[in-house]
């Protein structure tokens, strides 16, 4: 009977106490009369603070979850107390320390999307920048992505892909859309699919954008709808280029007529650009790893040289220009003289 008391006595100790355990276990330890500290060193006790630190990480016996920024906020949101530490170390670390309270508010709009703790310690380590996003810029953004097509599922799979997409202004991400719309003719559902598996295509250079695209459409004569299911989008320039001109130099590849007919059969776009180099070179272009680095060195220094000449060409043509300048302004010259004699 008098243990019993005694294990009530600790409970209450402990939920009158409970604010302060959080961050000062110490203090937390000192508040304790010493017979009950004794109690608590005792082994019969174990139990009884087992139980207790779970109601304590369960919410504190029905106390309201933390506004503020804190340990306790977080195990709050579900996440384990390594997870916790981990997260408030990181935002410890901000330049910012007066964003930490908005911490909370991201964390919740990714809970609230239906990722579990697990996934939101992914998606913080790939994109430490979310610390610092506000939370009515994510909402925005979360609710520019719906708009365009991106339902339960294929957001939180962009998501978790590629989390730097909750970090770019919405106005990037609609100039990024009308450009594939207006300068690329995509369809509507087309856009969808591109941001969805290839969203980085957000952050890209348009220029850089365009000329991928144009030299996908007119030199390898390949039409949008295949661009999509290849994720053209995901692959850089030099490796699109390098794979179709060694393709094409060994006769594997051959740019389509005004009718879209060929005299050899191309490989499909998605099995040049999605497979290894070496899956490449032994399925698609029949050739050694040697092989294709010495093409890449000597399409490297054609590629140099035609630059190199395209600009002794510019350079020739500002020269006449300046030449013809020169006798336009002698003729008007000598004009206005014989006009004064």
């Amino acid at each position: 009977m008098g243990t019993r008391v005694a294990y009530r006595q600790v409970l209450w100790w402990t939920v009158r106490n409970a604010s302060s355990t959080v961050f000062r276990p110490l203090q937390f330890w000192r508040c304790y009369p010493q017979p009950v500290r004794r109690l608590l060193c005792s082994s019969d006790s174990e139990s009884v603070l087992q139980s207790t630190r779970q109601n304590h990480e369960l919410g504190l016996l029905c106390g309201k979850p933390e506004t503020e920024f804190s340990l306790r906020a977080l195990v709050d949101l579900r996440f384990t107390d390594t997870q916790a530490q981990c997260v408030y170390a990181a935002v410890s670390k901000l330049k910012q320390r007066n964003n930490a309270n908005q911490v909370l508010s991201t964390l919740t709009t990714l809970f609230d999307l239906g990722f579990n703790p697990s996934s939101v310690m992914k998606i913080l380590d790939k994109c430490p920048e979310l610390y610092s996003v506000k939370e009515s810029q994510l909402k925005q953004c979360i609710s520019n992505l719906r708009k365009l097509g991106l339902v339960e599922g294929s957001l939180q799979r962009m998501v978790a892909y590629y989390p730097k997409i909750l970090t770019v202004p919405v106005k990037t991400v609609k100039n990024a859309v009308m450009f594939l719309r207006e300068k690329c003719l995509f369809t509507t559902q087309q856009i969808t699919l591109i941001l969805r598996d290839s969203p980085s295509v957000v952050g890209e250079n348009m220029e850089e954008l365009e000329y991928k695209f144009q030299y996908v459409y007119f030199r390898m004569g390949v039409k949008q709808g295949e661009m999509v299911k290849s994720r053209l989008f995901d692959s850089a320039l030099d490796t699109v280029r390098h794979r179709h001109c060694f393709l094409e130099r060994r006769g594997f590849y051959q740019t389509p007529d005004k009718k879209g007919q060929t005299t050899v059969i191309n490989p499909k776009l998605d099995s040049i650009l999605n497979v290894s180099e070496d899956t490449f070179l032994s399925k698609v272009a029949k050739a050694t790893a040697e092989e294709y680095d010495v093409f890449k060195r000597l399409l490297a220094r054609e590629c140099q040289e035609e630059e190199q000449q395209q600009g002794r060409i510019e350079y020739d043509s500002d020269e006449e220009e300046d030449d013809s300048e020169d006798e336009d302004t002698a003729g008007k010259n000598g004009y206005r003289n014989r006009r004064k004699k």
